[in-house]
């Protein structure tokens, strides 16, 4: 059991450090509600990686990769909710372009995701750690290549004899430790350097790439799905 925890943990550390719509999602809410938030999004990952992990030990996760039509309407409505997280972003930026060439000033501690001079009144709540949360949670359920990379990955490391469920969600909770460090880490960094990213120049390019990322990744999914 040893071997294999440490065997799970270097891979899970490879898999949690790759770019994807978790490091975007996260690094979004950092800038644009505060690092409280960006570790609840965090934290609504994480509980994703456990909804993807016990579906896989009950055996959905293999339904899914059975069934292409499960699985393609579930890629859709991921790409669709990514795509619409990157909008969202890029609605942001302009607004702070706006701002900006009308001169008005933007107070550094308002929340770039709150300020809304037009649009409808869900954009302009605050977004709230349970929102946050949400976001997060969803990012991660409606990825379905989790679920297949956690059916395919995750029997390898376990021993032979040993019970498949709480195995399972052992393994799950070292990779969704790992994803909490990691995406924390990002969060607390963004947070220390607010200084810097509040600024409504930088502020506006980083709303534009986090945008522009989310946008392209749900293109791909959705572009990948079509074909």
């Amino acid at each position: 059991m040893l071997t294999s925890l440490l065997g799970f943990t270097l891979v899970a550390a490879l898999l949690t450090i790759s770019p994807g719509p978790d490091f975007a999602v996260v690094l979004r809410t950092a800038l644009g509600s505060g690092r409280r938030a960006a570790l609840c999004s965090a934290l609504g990952i994480a509980a994703g990686c456990f909804v993807w992990g016990l579906a896989g030990a009950v055996g959905l996760t293999a339904m899914l990769a059975a069934s292409r039509t499960a699985y393609d309407v579930l890629r859709v409505a991921g790409a669709l909710y990514l795509m619409w997280l990157g909008i969202q972003a890029l609605r942001s930026a302009r607004r702070i372009r706006t701002a900006g060439a009308s001169g008005a000033e933007v107070p550094a501690e308002v929340p770039a995701a709150v300020r809304e001079a037009s649009g409808d009144r869900a954009d302009a709540r605050p977004v709230t750690p349970l929102r946050a949360f949400r976001t997060g949670l969803l990012t991660n359920v409606l990825n379905p290549k989790v679920g297949v990379v956690y059916m395919s990955l995750l029997p390898q490391f376990i021993p032979h004899g040993a019970p498949v469920i709480a195995t399972t969600l052992l393994l799950v909770a070292v990779h969704a430790v790992l994803g909490v460090l990691w995406l924390g880490g990002i969060a607390f960094a963004v947070h220390r350097a607010r200084a810097v990213f509040q600024r409504p120049r930088i502020r506006r390019r980083l709303d534009q790439a986090t945008g522009g990322v989310l946008l392209a990744l749900g293109a791909a999914v959705g572009f990948e799905t079509a074909r």
